[in-house]
């Protein structure tokens, strides 16, 4: 049975995850928040103080994680465990944990099945680093966002600063910059465009002009009715 996905690939802060919640409300798809799985995990791991750089220990205990999602109307709330975990998912310490893990093949592939089991009716949108060029790579539509890495350092400033954190937009940058080199240069589902995906540059669009250019993209290629 022929399941319409949707990928939104692309580095942290490019407004991928705003994107894919708002396009699986609209259609009443599902939602896969790749990000989520990686982070929920570097949470996971955190608690049990593994160490993020051993690869053997972090599949020591895979078996033990557990991972569900429950929507609500502001969004998707995330337990591990049993235990809900949504506040910590964007935390700075949690993102750079999971790219940190993300970049273990193993750990990867582990998690691959889980994210593939995700493509059921009615359709799916798949949020992350690789959904166009590995989970998914026979997408009806791939949409890459991308942002200079100082754009999405001052979002990510302000979104922190209104949440009443003390932050310095330098440490921010640095650790985006970082991340991206990581993500893109990792020997496995490194952050690369796929050579079919469209390329939605965000710096100097509001997020209801990136929603409209996609959502013309899906009823262009008829995976719904106009």
């Amino acid at each position: 049975m022929f399941v319409p996905i949707v990928t939104i690939d692309g580095p942290g802060g490019v407004g991928k995850g705003t994107l894919a919640l708002k396009l699986s409300q609209k259609l009443g798809w599902h939602l896969l928040d790749s990000g989520a799985i990686y982070r929920a995990y570097a949470i996971f791991a955190l608690s049990r103080q593994l160490d993020l750089e051993n690869s053997d220990g972090l599949m020591k205990y895979t078996p033990d994680f557990q991972m569900e999602t429950k929507p609500t109307e502001k969004g998707v709330e995330v337990f591990v465990c049993g235990e809900n975990v949504t506040h910590q998912l964007r935390l700075e310490l949690t993102g750079q944990s999971a790219s940190i893990i993300a970049k273990h093949p193993d750990v990867r592939e582990a998690l691959f099945h889980y994210q593939r089991d995700c493509a059921v009716a009615p359709g799916l949108i798949a949020d992350g680093r690789d959904m166009g060029t590995v989970v998914f790579p026979e997408a009806p539509l791939k949409i890459f966002l991308t942002a200079s890495a100082e754009v999405r350092a001052e979002r990510r400033y302000k979104e922190l600063i209104n949440a009443g954190e003390s932050v310095s937009i330098f440490q921010i940058l640095s650790e985006i910059q970082a991340r991206d080199d990581r993500d893109q240069n990792r020997s496995v589902s490194p952050l690369v465009a796929a050579q079919d995906a469209i390329i939605i540059d965000t710096s100097d669009c509001t997020r209801d002009e990136v929603f409209n250019q996609v959502w013309q993209l899906v009823i262009d290629r008829n995976l719904i009715k106009a």
